[in-house]
């Protein structure tokens, strides 16, 4: 094996890493500067107004602010309007309509009609073409008045 040797001096290798790292900071800072988190537009606080007033018509007792439905669903409903009428989705929510034990004694539940509400004004608002079908499967779980609120 052979090595080569060192063509440029010490100082020379000292600007060039220095210049580089000077570059990748700067751009560092101005990812920084222009990277926007919850990008508020003006859509998705008209949607979160929406919402809000929806809720509240619905009967809710306490609602979130409008900055954190803007930031959790933004103008397009986020993850909830992700797909929901897919199998896994379907699942997850099952799994929360359950008594809260883990493992083999987890058992569904009859749930209160209103459990479900908040995800179908969600919907209704952010994602109107899924609505119908997630309707369908709403009306086909088994829920009752149990809360008597």
């Amino acid at each position: 094996m052979s090595t080569t040797d060192e063509t440029q001096s010490r100082r020379e290798r000292t600007i060039l890493y220095v210049a580089v790292g000077v570059v990748i900071g700067v751009l560092l800072v101005l990812a920084l500067v222009l990277y926007r988190a919850a990008d508020r537009t003006h859509d998705a606080e008209a949607k979160a107004d929406e919402l809000i007033q929806a809720l509240d018509e619905a009967g809710a007792t306490v609602s979130p602010s409008k900055d954190q439905i803007v930031r959790v669903l933004g103008d397009d409903g986020g993850a909830t309007c992700a797909d929901p009428n897919d199998p896994l989705n379907r699942a997850t929510l099952q799994a929360q309509l359950a008594n809260g034990a883990g493992g083999p004694g987890a058992r569904p539940v009859i749930s209160d009609r209103k459990i479900l509400r908040g995800q179908m004004l969600i919907i209704q608002i952010y994602c109107p073409d899924e609505l119908e079908e997630f309707q369908q499967y709403v009306d086909s779980l088994e829920t009752d008045d149990v809360t008597g609120a």
